[in-house]
């Protein structure tokens, strides 16, 4: 444990606090260095790589509803090897250990970006989005299914070096089940929740508000369902448990905390405010001290349930 108020350590990797900038809204790190000191973040997920670059899906990709978003961007990125060649060497001059989020639509698609990304330099590990459809099995999520999330996991610690976190999808009858798969099978930690799949509609022209149809809800709307499995997850595992859905305040990330998070992801709340995962970091801060915490680690798993 560090000796930093704030310091945690996630699988081995230690963070100067537990806010991560989660992937998907903080792009690759770089295009926020402007108006955010990069290494003042506990952690950066990268935007989804895949093996070839993707253009992403038909516009409109976003759309806000009541108390979040909805969105459909289709995993758009510039493929891995762009990422390796391109932005990777720009991230090695930041402090903040830069994770990787990898998918793919077969088993073989994630072995060969995690493949590519162990010959570079400048990554801590690896966030594995397992709410993708295997193409080869008729179109299901690998996140849906505990043995095929097993295999995924299990193909990709044969090539993986580094930490391997998988991040869970809400879009399951039980959230345990799969946490264990991804344990069993090698997993360093697990990262919940991703989006909720929705459908926002629009009564006049009687079509989706999304280009794709259906969409991922995330946002404060959902922070009662991530609070909720973060907590599953914690009870049914023993590797660490990242929390994400809704974090908007220090001390929405304190309630993640105290359900069993090691530490936290920071998304939808970027939209906003770009400098949501510093300010929220901050506002941890100022929580422990108020509340006579003295290091923000004794609040995980402390919620007495009744």
């Amino acid at each position: 444990m560090s000796t930093s108020p704030l310091g945690v350590s996630l699988c081995g990797i230690p963070l100067k606090n537990p806010v991560i900038a989660a992937s998907g809204t903080f792009g690759y790190g770089l295009e926020f260095s402007t108006l955010v000191d990069l290494n003042a973040l506990g952690g950066i997920v990268v935007k989804g790589l895949s093996r070839e670059a993707i253009a992403g899906n038909p516009e409109p990709r976003l759309w806000e509803t009541e108390g979040g978003m909805m969105n459909s961007v289709g995993l758009q990125n510039v493929g891995v090897r762009a990422f390796v060649a391109d932005k990777l060497p720009k991230l090695r001059g930041v402090q903040t250990p830069i994770f990787a989020n990898v998918f793919g639509y077969q088993l073989e698609d994630y072995v060969e970006v995690v493949r590519v990304l162990e010959d570079a330099e400048g990554l801590a590990g690896y966030e594995l989005n397992v709410s993708c459809p295997n193409t080869k099995k008729g179109g299901i999520a690998f996140g849906a299914d505990a043995g095929m999330l097993g295999e995924v996991v299990a193909a990709v610690r044969k090539v993986a070096k580094r930490p391997v976190m998988v991040k869970l999808s809400p879009n399951v009858a039980s959230v345990a089940p799969m946490a264990k798969a991804a344990e069993e099978h090698g997993a360093d930690a697990v990262s919940l929740i991703n989006t909720v799949i929705g459908l926002a509609i629009d009564a006049r022209t009687r079509r989706p508000r999304i280009g794709a149809g259906f969409g991922g809800l995330s946002g404060p709307a959902i922070k009662p369902i991530a609070l909720r499995m973060v907590y599953e997850a914690w009870k049914a595992v023993k590797i660490p448990v990242v929390g994400l859905g809704g974090i908007a305040t220090g001390e929405d990330a304190a309630e993640f905390l105290i359900a069993g998070a090691t530490a936290v992801e920071v998304g939808t709340a970027t939209f906003w405010d770009p400098t949501a995962p510093v300010r929220i970091a901050r506002e941890l801060g100022k929580f422990c001290r108020k509340q006579e915490i003295a290091h923000v680690g004794s609040l995980t798993g402390t919620l007495q349930m009744p």
